[in-house]
């Protein structure tokens, strides 16, 4: 079985950071994907899906130093699905990608749409978990902190 997803987009917020009871780093942030196309009158259309994207260890650390809000990003990880009950006791479903290697593209959009001038660093290189020690890789199944 394969389990891979792979997005480029802008990030729809700072990342947000926590940590478990355990104090292993935690980082979650929304991706927002574009996808433009004719409809059946000739028109351009433009949709946005929203992936929530949740990244562990070392590289939530990295995460959330990095991904702010409009930067153009690629995320490659997998699929996940999961509950978990709210302070009132209301369940939530939620499906997020796991985050397992990210690259940033390029600087973040402006209000207006255009890229700032500065900003260049880290968005060079690939940032990832290290693929050969899986237990790294592997969230704490009783400690998600949201």
């Amino acid at each position: 079985m394969l389990n891979k997803m792979m997005f480029i987009g802008y990030a729809g917020a700072d990342a947000e950071m926590k940590f478990t009871a355990a104090g292993v780093p935690v980082a979650n942030f929304s991706l927002a994907v574009n996808e433009t196309y004719k409809n059946g009158r000739g028109e351009k259309v433009t949709t946005t899906l929203w992936v929530r994207c949740v990244a562990w260890r070392r590289l939530a650390e990295i995460v959330g130093e990095f991904v702010t809000k409009g930067k153009f990003i690629f995320v490659d990880g997998r699929l996940q699905q999961r509950s978990y009950e709210d302070r009132e006791g209301k369940r939530h479903d939620v499906t997020e990608v796991v985050v397992g290697m990210l690259r940033l593209l390029g600087p973040a959009k402006n209000g207006n749409g255009s890229q700032p001038a500065e900003s260049k660093g880290a968005s060079e290189a690939d940032i990832r978990e290290n693929p050969f020690n899986e237990a790294a890789n592997e969230e704490p199944e009783s400690e998600v902190p949201f």
